[in-house]
């Protein structure tokens, strides 16, 4: 397939900037493939299409406040600094994104916070926007890490054009994120409530957590015709034996397999064995889905409503099938469904 056949309009209206006031309370579109039917429910309702001993797949990882505001010495100029991935913990080293990248050169400082306790060298360029910083910092690890925090905010999506509110740091986070080291929210599991995960585990449905830390390479559009030649950004994945042996226990019993959200589809399908079952795996992913597509290990996901032309689309139409996930879609806009991070939910089954 081509990149043309993932395009559509989107009107700005559908984009949504805030979350549903409940979490298990925003639109949910039921795409069963078998019969080609959609259905149109609220998230609290997939219970009804989980039983006893089926099992959902879900990303555990953190959302970390990435976003960072320093003044760089000598102008005083207001530099963004977005946290992509720490390299080296002794030295500090971190692979950031900074904007305006212009002004930013090897040598150059910047100081962060109004104490200035916090400072930053650039030491090498990676990207055009990429640069590689050294933390200098007049305490331990951990305090280090404690002045980050304190001093990001929860970097939500670009198309969200509003200032960052003391809510989202809660609300862009699911409610079983434990492994820090994510710079945006899986975000098919913001709509899981404590109240609803508690109403699955009484009915028997299994959870079995894996983790894939999101980078921004998740969100690089896709600007080759040709989909054979896009490279994804490689995203660490940790799959646990113990996560491994739920998901392969329920495939063993003809159960539901629920891939919650395109990272832990990705996940699972990255560490795949020759007969089908899931392999334990601590490392890095880079692969990409997108139609035709031979799907191992779930038979059932659950997903946001995604942008025209993101590997994320292309993901969940090789997972429902081309003409289907367009007819879906072409319904989402009709029906005014919610799109992206804080939109509404689609289950395939």
């Amino acid at each position: 397939m081509k990149l043309s056949h993932f395009s559509f309009d989107l009107p700005d209206e559908l984009l949504a900037e805030h979350p549903a006031e409940h979490r298990d309370e925003s639109r949910l579109m039921v795409l069963n493939r078998a019969k080609q039917t959609i259905e149109h429910k609220q998230f609290k309702d997939i219970i009804d299409y989980f039983d006893e001993g089926d099992v959902m797949i879900m990303n555990d990882t953190k959302v970390f406040p990435a976003r960072l505001y320093g003044n760089k010495e000598k102008t005083g100029a207001r530099i963004e600094v977005f946290l992509l991935r720490e390299l080296n913990q002794d030295q500090r080293l971190w692979d950031v994104l900074v904007d305006p990248a212009r002004k930013i050169r090897i040598g150059n400082k910047l100081y962060f916070g109004d104490d200035e306790t916090l400072v930053a060298e650039v030491i090498d360029n990676t990207t055009s926007r990429g640069r590689t910083l050294r933390f200098l910092y007049d305490g331990s690890y951990s305090d280090f890490r404690t002045k980050l925090t304190q001093l990001g905010e929860t970097p939500l999506p670009k198309y969200i054009n509003r200032e960052v509110e003391p809510e989202d740091e809660e609300r862009y986070q699911t409610i079983y994120a434990k492994n820090e080291g994510a710079v945006a929210a899986p975000t098919a599991g913001l709509h899981f409530s404590k109240h609803l995960l508690k109403r699955l585990e009484i009915k028997g449905v299994k959870t079995a957590e894996v983790t894939l830390h999101v980078g921004l390479g998740t969100f690089n559009p896709v600007e080759v015709e040709d989909l054979s030649k896009h490279k994804m950004d490689s995203e660490e994945i940790i799959i646990t034996k113990g996560a491994a042996d739920v998901v392969n226990n329920a495939i063993e019993n003809k159960k539901r397999v629920c891939a919650v959200g395109t990272t832990s589809m990705r996940t699972i399908e990255s560490s795949v064995s020759s007969n089908g079952r899931l392999n334990e795996y601590d490392g890095w992913t880079n692969k990409f889905i997108f139609p035709p597509y031979d799907f191992s290990i779930a038979n059932c996901m659950i997903t946001n409503f995604h942008t025209p032309k993101s590997t994320l689309l292309m993901m969940t139409s090789a997972f429902a099938g081309h003409d289907f996930m367009k007819k879906a879609y072409e319904e989402a806009v009709k029906e005014k469904y919610k799109f992206y991070s804080y939109g509404d939910a689609m289950l395939i089954i």
